[in-house]
């Protein structure tokens, strides 16, 4: 038996234990989307009736887990979200109280929760130990290393079914206070097919992506849409927060290379990747693709080093002098700034670079998406002295440097048609043009 082996069996317990060890008013920390410790985090609610105010800080949650899913919890537990996902709203939305939310650009997360303090307790899942004893924090470096590094206690679920990534990724033994193994499949995000809109949306996002670009690129109809209609260009690299299915085509056909990169070339550089089966065996053992901590790939700084660098964010809405909410509407949270600002701000910042917001022209009941101003409470996501590019079915505009009536005129241009009179008069009612 080797010593990295005996080390392991000495850190070895189970859930059981763990759970015992949780005390009130502790700060635990577990890991991002897909990487969510699941095992515990489905058992937390069970020791509801010994702890009182534990706060847990999650991150995009793939699962509902009963702790901030079912009344009852509220006094024991506060789920402190960097990133809501469904069944936290819909626990919000039923008056389930015990989930809020922790505004944040996605590179300063990490950092803003450890200025307040060391964790108590970070518990995430990782893939097995390899030979030197080092483990793989899989698919997702975004803030997980910095907390390992600073939280007072660290527990890994051990999961056979996390691939093994490159870059950031390796945590060793040492580094582990206890682990216990699980066997459950790494959730997974369906593939949604493009709508017609979103065709068109991306219609025109294709033709702002020249050859030699490095792209940032998020999930949904319009990002898999603007892939799709890449696969006749050349030279392509990444540079994104989040890996994503519909990169996969595009290695396969030799799109991205990422050899024209002027920072990390050759390599895909991510912080967190979320996708199918297919796409995480992808980047299992993959040298081309490297998870990097979220500090880095997301600050805009280094994103702005990318010549050619090409960010495509979605939004809610769009204001008419050109501020951007892509979280909530109204005092309704949906969802989390995540790296929107990082990535636009870091493309916007390149050398030929281009900060793209997409969103179609207006919602499934035909309200616009392009508004005179926002509902009270709307948050702001990329301010006005930020956007860059704006693009919607009807067309692409660049507000870049614009001042607020050239920039509605030319919002107004890209709007539904059926909305356009409208938006003109109330533009007029506010001065706004």
């Amino acid at each position: 038996m080797g010593v990295f082996t005996e080390a392991y069996q000495s850190k070895k317990t189970d859930l059981d234990h763990v759970l015992k060890m949780i005390q009130p008013n502790e700060v635990i920390v577990t890991g991002m989307c897909c990487m969510e410790a699941q095992s515990f985090l489905s058992e937390l609610h069970t020791i509801s009736d010994r702890v009182k105010n534990v706060q847990v800080y999650t991150c995009l949650n793939m699962k509902e887990y009963a702790f901030y899913r079912q009344p009852g919890f509220e006094s024991s537990f506060m789920n402190n979200s960097w990133f809501h996902s469904a069944g936290i709203r819909k626990s919000l939305k039923e008056g389930i109280l015990n989930s809020t939310y922790v505004p944040n650009n996605l590179h300063e997360a990490g950092a803003n929760l450890l200025s307040l303090g060391d964790p108590d307790l970070y518990i995430g899942m990782v893939s097995p130990m390899d030979e030197h004893g080092f483990f793989s924090l899989s698919l997702s470096v975004t803030y997980e290393k910095d907390v390992i590094e600073k939280a007072k206690t660290v527990i890994v679920e051990v999961n056979p079914n996390a691939p093994r990534t490159h870059g950031d990724t390796q945590i060793h033994i040492s580094d582990i206070d206890y682990l216990y193994e699980v066997d459950y499949p790494i959730p997974t995000l369906p593939d949604t097919p493009p709508s017609d809109i979103e065709k068109g949306i991306a219609h025109h996002i294709a033709g702002l992506i020249p050859d030699g670009s490095t792209l940032q690129i998020g999930i949904g109809g319009i990002p898999n849409a603007v892939s799709k209609l890449l696969l006749d260009k050349r030279e392509i690299g990444i540079h994104t927060e989040m890996f994503t299915e519909s990169m996969i085509d595009l290695f396969e056909a030799g799109v991205i290379t990422n050899r024209k990169k002027t920072l990390w070339p050759g390599k895909a550089i991510c912080t967190f990747a979320l996708g199918s089966k297919k796409m995480y065996d992808f980047v299992d053992d993959n040298p081309g693709v490297w998870l990097l901590r979220g500090k880095y790939v997301n600050d805009p700084y280094v994103i702005c080093r990318n010549k050619n660098m090409v960010s495509v964010n979605t939004a809610l809405m769009v204001d008419l002098t050109g501020q951007v909410c892509s979280e909530g509407l109204g005092t309704t949270h949906y969802s989390g700034a995540g790296g929107q600002l990082d990535t636009h701000r870091g493309a916007s910042m390149s050398e030929g670079g281009k900060g793209i917001i997409a969103l179609e022209s207006a919602t499934r009941k035909g309200e616009s998406k392009i508004v005179p101003i926002f509902k009270p409470g709307s948050p702001v996501t990329v301010p006005r002295h930020d956007l860059d590019w704006v693009v919607t079915e009807y067309g692409a505009v660049r507000l870049r440097g614009k001042p607020v009536n050239q920039r509605a005129e030319l919002l107004i241009g890209i709007a539904h048609p059926d909305h356009k009179e409208r938006l003109r008069k109330e533009a007029q009612e506010y001065g706004i043009i």
